[in-house]
């Protein structure tokens, strides 16, 4: 009878000890609130997007590999980034070309000028 007891008691021990790392690994069972839909927790910084930023993407994998939305999500505003950069740079190519009295390379240009004052 004693060696039931105290197997009963080390079975108990044991199980306390189990439950309390659990309870410290794991947390004491809060559960989040559940995300808004459409709402992902990936991140991104602000506006503009750096190489890094998208090297250290990660996503919530589900059961045959990354969610969907998340990754759609990322490319659509990678996307946006990319077609706001490509119009600024046709604007700023434009504002260029018309610039008045913009010298064109090989007519006269200050390369042309800095051999003329050498010879002279």
């Amino acid at each position: 009878m004693a060696s039931a007891l105290i197997y009963v008691v080390v079975v108990i021990a044991v199980a306390a000890v189990v439950y309390l790392l659990a309870a410290l690994v794991f947390g004491r069972g809060e559960e989040l609130e559940p995300l808004r839909p459409g709402t992902t927790p990936t991140r991104l910084p602000p506006s503009p997007l750096t190489g890094n930023d998208v090297r250290s993407l990660r996503f919530q994998t589900v059961f045959r590999g990354y969610k969907c939305s998340e990754v759609d999500w990322v490319l659509e505003r990678m996307a946006e980034e990319l077609d706001d950069n490509r119009r600024r740079l046709a604007l700023l190519e434009r504002e260029l070309r018309a610039r008045p009295g913009r010298r064109e390379p090989g007519n006269g240009s200050e390369g042309d000028e800095d051999r003329d004052e050498t010879r002279e």
